[in-house]
């Protein structure tokens, strides 16, 4: 039997909304793949396939596995996701994983992706139809992709009036993005937008919030909740989010027979807001159409006003009316010569503000049109590292606190870790001069993140010193390297072990003149444990190396975002150190029984 790979997008999760094409799918499977919740949640649908689910960002594993046991074992796979595994699921991946192999449609295993209803979609029909205008789905996770690209990103999407919705807009660790979302969205919205928040949509725990730009982060947001931002034009009406279908209206509401009749609606004459009523114009070398911003503005010129026909009608036409026979009317002049030549854009935006000012809408004053240019909006620089007073010594003095103070200002921020570092934000677009400024005062700058960090005890405030140059040069020669997860390295300079190296990804602990290596700690979790004892007595000459390699092999073999105990147990040996399950704790029944 040939194998065959599905990509199956089930929609939010509620039966009804899975496609029939999906069911079909999962049907025909031998083997089902997915996140662990997903699989839960479709597994009234399981018979009897056999089912491989893992951890949340283990997203790299399932997609191989799934090539896998298609390519070599001829199976059919479905890798399942919810909503559309086209959008933020696992199609793309297992694409990628194909194409490193030279998949090819004509002669690799056959696949086929099966579309599901999006979180954008599903979260959109419960709050209303706040997707009827141009729309975007923008994720707030940063593993993958660079903050400052998804920032530029809602820049863009706010700045073009997109509405949008913000998929992983937080999570435990996650959680300064939506915020910093917010402060970019408010400087081209209103802080009345509508906004939904929508959580475990059509599922048992469903939670639906209609509120505001300024007031949504009142509200709880988490990894199952989808935020829709409306765009200018957005309005609540009886808790429904609904944005028209377009900016200005030519049609009424109110009758059946419209004012314009279809043909009339396409006229140019009737459209001075389109980008062919702006070519018009430009071919017009005596004379250049621009939109007055008021009526004394036209009366103060002595311009001639050319008022559109048919007028509009309906719900709200009397202030748009004006807009599209008085306020937008084509005045023709000759340009001053010191004024510059307005463009599509300029007219769009004027045109937006009347029709935001006709239905109470203010713009923000902060921004004004000849502030809206692209140059002008590029998104400010956090700059964000781990500082430390030194690997043994914890001590800070009170010129190093001072100086810390000082780089972080009003607007930066200073989080303390468990781990002896201090995490510097500063809003800065140069950095060198901090950095400078606390190198000279001794301070220990470290990148957070997917690196390396060398943690160790303060070996008994230096009564124990035989392990410091150890520590010392293995942070010298591993701490911030870039690695495809964070990895911690933890240092404990006598047997005690009271720092809790054995709980760190790689655990050294130095005893007797020598060192005893653990590897692959699982600190969180059901099955949680301590690092596996694969050494003892390692000679102090070899111990920096041995951790060097087992971080290289590491940095070069480890999948993106994949744990080191999670890669240790995949590869099942390094350098020489092999895995093995870690010992399961067993509790005694009490002696009354209960």
């Amino acid at each position: 039997m040939s194998g065959k790979l599905f990509v199956i997008g089930f929609g939010p999760g509620s039966f009804e909304h899975i496609t029939k094409r999906a069911r079909e799918a999962i049907q025909e499977s031998d083997v089902i793949i997915g996140y662990s919740t997903y699989v839960d949640l479709i597994r009234e649908l399981l018979t009897d396939q056999e089912v491989v689910s893992t951890g949340m960002t283990e997203e790299v594993t399932r997609a191989r596995e799934a090539v896998r046991q298609a390519e070599e074992e001829g199976k059919k796979v479905a890798v399942i996701s919810s909503g559309d595994a086209g959008v933020y699921g696992m199609a793309g991946l297992v694409y990628e994983v194909l194409v490193e192999k030279g998949w090819t449609e004509a002669t690799g295993v056959p696949i086929e992706i099966v579309p599901g209803i999006s979180a954008i979609n599903s979260c959109g029909a419960i709050l209303g139809a706040p997707i009827m205008h141009d729309a975007c789905t923008i994720s707030l996770s940063d593993h993958l992709t660079p903050w400052e690209l998804i920032a530029r990103r809602i820049d863009a999407a706010g700045m073009a009036d997109f509405v949008i919705a913000l998929y992983n807009p937080r999570s435990g660790r996650r959680t300064r993005q939506i915020v910093e979302a917010q402060r970019i969205l408010l400087q081209y919205r209103s802080p009345d937008t509508p906004v939904g928040i929508v959580k475990s949509a059509f599922r048992e725990r469903e939670h639906v919030v209609v509120t505001t730009l300024a007031q949504m982060l009142e509200h709880d947001i988490g990894m199952l909740t989808t935020v829709i931002i409306g765009n200018t034009s957005t309005f609540v009406y009886d808790g429904k989010m609904i944005t028209p279908r377009g900016y200005q209206r030519k049609y009424t509401l109110s009758a059946d027979e419209q004012p314009l009749k279809p043909h009339q609606r396409l006229r140019v004459e009737n459209e001075p807001w389109s980008l062919e009523a702006a070519e018009e114009a430009e071919m017009r070398p005596e004379a250049q159409v621009s939109i007055a911003s008021a009526p004394s503005a036209r009366e103060e010129k002595g311009s001639e006003s050319v008022t559109l026909s048919p007028p509009l009608e309906g719900p709200g036409a009397s202030s748009l009316a004006e807009f599209s026979t008085t306020t937008a009317t084509a005045v023709l002049e000759a340009p001053p010569a010191t004024e510059p030549k307005q463009t599509p854009l300029d007219w769009a935006m004027q045109a937006l503000t009347i029709a935001n000012e006709a239905k109470g809408i203010v713009a923000p004053q902060s921004v004004s049109p000849a502030a809206r240019t692209a140059s002008s909006f590029v998104p400010e620089m956090i700059f964000e590292c781990a500082v430390s007073p030194g690997v043994a010594n914890k001590k800070m003095t009170p010129q190093q606190m001072m100086a810390l103070a000082e780089v972080a200002g009003e607007r930066g921020e200073l989080e303390y870790t468990p781990h002896h570092q201090m995490i510097l934000r500063v809003p800065t677009a140069n950095p060198d001069s901090i950095t400078t400024k606390l190198r000279q005062l001794g301070l220990i700058l470290c990148p957070i993140g997917d690196v390396v960090s060398v943690k160790a005890c303060d070996f008994c405030d230096g009564e124990k010193k035989d392990g410091i140059p150890f520590a010392e040069e293995l942070h010298q020669k591993l701490g911030g390297k870039e690695m495809p997860k964070e990895l911690k390295i933890g240092f404990n300079g006598c047997g005690m072990a009271c720092y809790g190296a054995v709980k760190e990804d790689i655990g050294i602990v130095f005893r007797k003149g020598k060192f005893d290596l653990f590897l692959g700690a699982k600190t969180v979790g059901r099955n949680a444990h301590s690092g596996i004892p694969v050494a003892e007595g390692i000679p102090k000459e070899e111990i920096v190396s041995v951790v060097e390699r087992i971080v290289t092999r590491f940095k070069q073999e480890a999948f993106p975002n994949e744990r080191f105990h999670k890669f240790f147990q995949r590869v099942g040996e390094l350098e020489g150190y092999a895995w093995r399950e870690p010992a399961k704790a067993e509790i005694e029944n009490a002696a009354c029984g209960d």
